[in-house]
């Protein structure tokens, strides 16, 4: 869903993307920016109930997350240090949008299951990518799941500003149960994908 924005989206980065190196702006810097509005956005809009705000700016810089990506396929800096960097700070920014939410539900918005549930999907969506790393790291592959990083982001901004323009909490709290669900299956499945290869490895 969301990767199909991001493809559009790069279209339109194009431009900014050129306008931006030949003023001597590189691709870590606008990953390192966008990262700190989103972290900025979800961990104060979010926790002071500005639910449909804090949407509004972390999507937009997650849709234009494809600037530094297109940045640096421009200017040939593409490689191993931009793709950890990327990556990295990919999970701080989700960690900061789950966190916001658990902090909001669990004081001020007094919906005890929402802030479990978005706790949930917090740990769970951390161990999602972890356990492929690791995986990656022995030499081994895990990239199976049913749900990708995009669509997880995808679903649980639109029903937070959903939310957020006075749709009722339980819309996210389904929402973020189905993601917490679908965080558990992917891990399931990496480590089932993981397990047959170790036993085909004898």
């Amino acid at each position: 869903m969301l990767s199909r924005l991001r493809d559009g989206a790069t279209r339109v980065a194009t431009p900014m993307a050129r306008f931006l190196l030949a003023r001597g702006v590189g691709p870590d810097h606008v990953t390192i920016a966008g990262t700190l509005v989103v972290v900025v956005a979800a961990l104060w809009a979010y926790p002071t109930g500005h639910l449909l705000l804090g949407t509004l700016v972390i999507a937009l810089f997650v849709l234009t997350d494809t600037l530094d990506g297109t940045m640096a396929r421009l200017s040939g800096r593409a490689g191993a240090w931009g793709a950890f960097l990327d990556s990295t700070l990919d999970r701080v920014a989700d960690a900061a949008i789950f966190a916001g939410l658990v902090v909001w539900f669990g004081g001020p918005g007094e919906d005890p299951l929402t802030a479990v549930l978005a706790l949930a999907a917090l740990v769970l969506g951390s161990v999602v990518p972890y356990a492929r790393a690791r995986a990656e790291g022995l030499g081994l592959t895990a990239s199976v799941g049913i749900a990708e990083r995009a669509d997880r982001l995808a679903i649980v901004l639109v029903a937070t500003g959903v939310v957020g323009m006075g749709a009722p909490v339980v819309v996210l709290t389904v929402a973020l149960g189905l993601l917490s669900l679908a965080s558990l299956v992917t891990i399931v499945q990496r480590a089932a994908t993981v397990r047959a290869q170790i036993r085909e490895r004898g």
